[in-house]
């Protein structure tokens, strides 16, 4: 497992250990069923603390990216709600197309810029 943390990043440590295994799981590093290290085993591989795993592993499981299992422990499990997913996007877009507003960038620009990142998760329709 390849986690990269930038420890000079403004980026709290466990948004960036969430935001790697999301892009590992878009990416098909991760897959349905595959078990995550132990907080213990995950920390001491990155050099951070139990508790930051621990909170990107608790932020992951409510937000239906893995579960954890008392024997096994995180596993991923992809079980995503599509409308509830949809309505946490429709609102994250929102900020950022309005900031693309501001700027001038113009829809198709927009639009360039998702089939791009698409590309990057194997042209996911």
């Amino acid at each position: 497992m390849v986690i990269e943390i930038d420890f000079n990043s403004d980026e709290a440590l466990y948004l960036q250990l969430r935001n790697q295994i999301i892009l590992g799981i878009a990416t098909s590093k991760f897959h349905e069923g595959d078990s995550l290290p132990s907080v213990r085993q995950l920390a001491d591989l990155i050099g951070i603390n139990m508790h930051t795993v621990n909170k990107a592993y608790t932020v992951l499981r409510q937000e239906g990216f893995i579960k954890v299992d008392r024997r096994k422990g995180a596993i991923i499990a992809i079980d995503i709600d599509k409308l509830r997913t949809i309505e946490e996007i429709k609102k994250d877009l929102q900020v950022i197309l309005a900031k693309g507003s501001c700027k001038n960038i113009s829809r198709e620009e927009i639009h360039e810029l998702i089939d791009e990142i698409y590309e990057d998760y194997g042209g996911l329709e």
